[in-house]
């Protein structure tokens, strides 16, 4: 008797240890977040593409990683072309710095839109994965220092240049760019938008922020969603404005900002771009800071936003960071 108590004090003990080894296995592969700053997501063939300015342990001077995802939840990468990178420096303007792509399907190619040395230039590749090669080693802008580009097909075929420009403070500008995408029309270069209001500069800074902007239009109306503050600030924040024209003027959002750490529990939400799921429903991928005590490396999420009447809403219960 003694020994079948034996064996089965032995037997309850060995179940026990491998009870334990089978809880310890999903910590030892457990999901790490995505350090990618200033996102972007290009949907494509069932694909989702998710690109950003790296701030983790791959340094921003080499270039763009690209992850992968078929349903926004589970991402796999850093999948570029090139060692995980979309883009390499090398076949770029510039060569540090690498900064707040846009990528685009244009003319049966995919186009990438980024900032280098504080200029902005285009890229240009058969796959989403790249490699995305600068056919000019030139900026599209050849005067100043301009950053966080983004281009806007309007309905009629013009093409618009959205992008901010470093003249006390950081201030959105948009410009007409040709159909190439290499040069834009300097008579049509109009400020938008600068950091004016309480909620865009709340440390009372002697350069205000707004910059990240993203455009679009609906029910005949040009939307403009934009971040501001310095992207350091824990109010760094997402509004937007107004408009008639894809040049203005830019009537400000009373109800912004529409995203903040308010709204998410979560320091330095902000500069992002919308995209549409597989299903249609519009989104907003952004970044955070990685803690409530620390800014980077900074974290990816996804958050759903949509129109009510003429304005935007984000729906902050559905705000989620982004898992490889």
């Amino acid at each position: 008797m003694k020994k079948i108590v034996c064996i089965a004090a032995l037997f309850c003990v060995f179940a026990a240890c491998s009870q334990e080894k089978s809880t310890d296995k999903p910590k030892e592969s457990k999901s790490k977040a995505i350090l990618l700053a200033d996102p972007t997501i290009f949907y494509n063939n069932g694909q989702y593409y998710l690109y950003g300015t790296t701030t983790g342990d791959f340094p921003n001077g080499e270039g763009f990683q690209v992850y992968t995802s078929s349903d926004l939840k589970a991402w796999k990468g850093p999948s570029g072309a090139q060692n995980g990178l979309a883009l390499k420096k090398g076949d770029t303007f510039g060569d540090k710095g690498f900064w707040a792509p846009q990528v685009l399907s244009y003319n049966n190619k995919f186009y990438m839109i980024y900032t280098a040395n504080e200029n902005i230039a285009v890229a240009v590749s058969d796959s989403p994965l790249g490699p995305f090669k600068s056919e000019s080693k030139e900026p599209i802008i050849k005067t100043g220092n301009q950053i966080d580009p983004f281009i806007f097909i309007d309905e009629d075929g013009k093409k618009y240049l959205y992008h901010v420009r470093l003249t006390n403070g950081n201030r959105i500008f948009v410009a007409e760019i040709n159909d190439d995408l290499q040069s834009i029309k300097p008579e049509t270069l109009t400020e938008c938008i600068s950091g004016v209001l309480p909620w865009e500069n709340t440390q009372n800074v002697s350069w205000p922020v707004t910059e990240g902007p993203t455009v679009l239009k609906h029910n005949g109306l040009y939307y403009m969603i934009y971040s501001a503050n310095d992207f350091r600030n824990p109010d760094y924040a997402v509004g937007y404005a107004t408009a008639k024209s894809p040049l203005g003027p830019w009537e400000k959002a009373a109800d912004s900002p529409i995203i903040s750490r308010k709204d998410v529990g979560i320091n330095g939400v902000g500069h992002g771009d919308v995209f549409y799921d597989k299903n249609g429903k519009m989104k907003y991928v952004l970044h955070a800071h990685y803690s409530n005590n620390g800014v980077s490396p900074r974290k990816s999420a996804i958050i759903d936003i949509d129109f009510e009447g003429n304005k935007i809403k984000a729906n902050a219960k559905s705000f989620y960071l982004l898992q490889e």
